[in-house]
């Protein structure tokens, strides 16, 4: 009798979801704390900026590299090692001395965060049977949602505890030991899941598109990118404006509160809210998916991020704008969670089987570089224009990404 979906998913647990928790935990926790310790050591608001930005480019760095190594040594492996490389890094923090030491530290943070999470993804890609890909790639995004979400709130009880930011930093040493342990010593995913049934349990991955994995399996990364540059190019760049608008929308909201007057106490609760709409829909997200396809995700989504950056541009002015912010912030929030897990699941729907790790290491690099770019746009619109122009460039940017994603995206995860 075939394995049910809760028991395949419970089965993943302690090699994949409960890792993920741990090493999202661990971050949450430090992440709100870099800008305090860069300060600390000297750096003004600018430079502050800068070193807590070194966790994104570790990220956006390190997904080649993780492509190659995933592809030579395996999952398993990979994510010890990455595992083991973050924990050096986090060492470090309690001992820098200087600003550069601490960039260092983050960045192999970010650097370690990447190489782990394509692990994952490319063992999901692998294994998880095709009917259901999207759930159990919505509940991987989910366990990494919610170690963010928590890990600030662990933080903020040390330090009112304790008064000192290094049992924050231990927090995160003890969770990434952790997750090295649950890693090492947990089930070898490669084992529990052979390469027979591996097989048998992937279903067709994309529509009209042809992948050739057998090839696919011989190549290293960058020539993985050259033979997959047309659906890279297009599909892409199409998933990068959606990490786009989920970090747009990062600065966006806390900004706009600033520019129409609220306190700092109000601004949070509102994006609070928020998070909370966006974190409470994530396997909501998987079951449309796989139950009516991947454009029934993906387009409602932007859309409904694309028309709210629209209509939060001319509100400024008007005597309801805090109701306005309030509102629109929630439909972003609620837009977020019904994409939640998109862009890993339509990146294992396109990827190689016999061989996922390169392209996934192309493919994340894309989706990182959109998420780290578009904060960077806002910024310097923000500088020489208005704050409108700039959230409505957000919601222009989304646009386009809808459009390219009606053009481009396979009609695939339909109900049978």
């Amino acid at each position: 009798m075939a394995e049910s979906i809760s028991a395949f998913l419970l089965r993943l647990a302690p090699m994949i979801y409960g890792p993920t928790l741990l090493f999202a935990l661990g971050q949450g926790a430090i992440i709100p704390l870099i800008p305090t310790m860069a300060t600390r050591l000297g750096a003004d608001l600018a430079t502050s900026g800068l070193v807590a930005s070194a966790l994104v480019v570790g990220q956006l760095c390190g997904n080649i590299p993780a492509g190659w190594l995933v592809a030579k040594v395996g999952e398993r492996y990979a994510m010890v090692f990455s595992g083991l490389l973050a924990l050096a890094g986090a060492v470090m923090l309690p001992f820098a001395t200087n600003i550069t030491v601490l960039t260092i530290a983050i960045f192999v943070n970010g650097f370690c965060a990447a190489a782990f999470g394509l692990a994952r993804h490319s063992f999901m890609a692998s294994h998880v049977p095709f009917h259901f890909r999207a759930r159990a790639l919505a509940l991987l995004g989910g366990s990494y949602r919610f170690g963010i979400f928590l890990g600030p709130f662990i933080a903020a009880l040390l330090l009112s505890a304790t008064g000192d930011d290094t049992w924050v930093i231990w927090c995160l040493i003890i969770c990434l030991a952790a997750t090295v342990l649950l890693v090492w010593l947990g089930p070898d995913p490669e084992r529990e899941f052979v390469a027979g049934e591996r097989e048998a349990v992937t279903g067709p991955a994309t529509a009209g598109m042809s992948l050739p994995d057998a090839e696919a399996a011989r190549e290293g990364v960058f020539r993985t990118m050259v033979r997959f540059r047309s659906v890279l190019a297009r599909l892409g760049l199409a998933a990068s404006s959606l990490s786009a608008l989920r970090a747009a929308r990062q600065v966006v909201l806390p900004l706009w509160g600033v520019a129409i007057g609220l306190d700092a106490q109000t601004i949070a609760l509102v994006v609070g809210i928020s998070g909370a709409l966006d974190f409470a829909l994530f396997y909501a997200s998987g079951q449309v998916m796989d139950r009516f396809g991947r454009l029934w995700a993906v387009v409602p989504s932007m859309l409904m991020m694309s028309v709210s950056f629209l209509i939060l541009a001319f509100t400024s002015e008007w005597d309801s704008a805090t109701t306005w912010f309030v509102v629109l912030s929630a439909v972003i929030g609620v837009a977020n969670g019904l994409s939640s897990g998109l862009l890993l699941t339509l990146g294992a729907d396109l990827a190689p089987k016999a061989n996922p790790a390169p392209f996934l290491g192309s493919w994340r690099t894309l989706t990182s570089a959109g998420a780290a770019v578009a904060p960077l746009i806002f910024s310097g619109m923000a500088a020489v224009a208005p704050i409108g122009v700039a959230t409505a460039a957000m919601g222009a940017i989304g646009l386009l990404g809808t459009a390219a994603f009606l053009r481009w995206m396979p009609r695939t995860g339909h109900r049978r």
